[in-house]
């Protein structure tokens, strides 16, 4: 199987089936043989309905996991990741904000042998920003990349730790994501830490990227969540010894 696409959900009713129409579209226009795998994170809707009501060729297996109760974004995404048996895997956020086609960039990295982990990254001149956030949105992600950036020791080179479209080598993926424990939004940082740290090579590619307004992070009221979340990632990786590389 080349590519295995998780699409982390919460409340996504009336979106995710586009997402998993658009990602199967992807699949199948490039010939890629691959699945994917939706996760509902203890969603009060009919997000899980919703995604199995997709409108998919039967050529690509799709799979809803849905549990009870709401655990967060990073545990979402890892028990999509663990349940990946594709040679490369990618998650995407729900909202199309980066199109699928944006992938083949990524992909491209990996198989050239130039990275094993590929970012999509906002932040880059190549990058289009097709809808950009509100004005205070993206002050405090400014505040956010610097403050996070200083505190956790991240290299420079690496301009958006956020960006929700990400993709791996397989076994990589599911080699990090087994060992990530957090579950909330700073996932993306813990498991960039511990790529670093193993030594796999770690690039940014351009995305073409569309805002959508209806996030389910708030900056303002979910910041003391955030950096409670990055000071337990820290001490969990210093107890553990893994040091960022460069």
């Amino acid at each position: 199987m080349d590519l295995s696409i998780v699409i982390p959900a919460f409340r996504e009713e009336h979106k995710v089936a586009h997402d998993v129409e658009a990602a199967a579209a992807f699949l199948v226009e490039h010939g890629l043989a691959g699945e994917i795998i939706v996760v509902d994170d203890g969603s009060d809707d009919d997000t899980a309905g919703a995604a199995s009501a997709a409108r998919v060729p039967g050529e690509v297996p799709l799979r809803v996991i849905r549990y009870t109760p709401n655990r967060g974004k990073g545990f979402a995404v890892k028990t999509g990741m663990l349940a990946t048996q594709g040679a490369y895997t990618l998650f995407a956020d729900v909202g199309l904000c980066v199109p699928f086609e944006n992938a083949l960039r990524g992909l491209d990295l990996i198989r050239s042998g130039a990275c094993d982990v590929a970012h999509g990254s906002r932040k880059l001149p190549d990058s289009v920003l097709v809808r950009k956030q509100h004005l205070y949105r993206r002050l405090l992600s400014w505040l956010f990349r610097k403050a996070a950036g200083l505190f956790m020791g991240i290299p420079g080179r690496l301009t958006d730790t956020q960006c929700g479209f990400k993709i791996y080598r397989g076994d990589v993926a599911r080699e990090l994501y087994r060992a990530c424990r957090t579950e909330g939004f700073m996932f993306d940082i813990e498991v960039l830490l511990r790529a670093l740290a193993k030594g796999y090579r770690v690039a940014e590619f351009p995305v073409e990227w569309r805002c959508d307004f209806d996030s389910r992070l708030h900056p303002a009221h979910d910041g003391a969540g955030v950096f409670g979340e990055l000071r337990t990632i820290k001490r969990r990786l210093k107890d553990e010894t893994v040091k960022p590389g460069e």
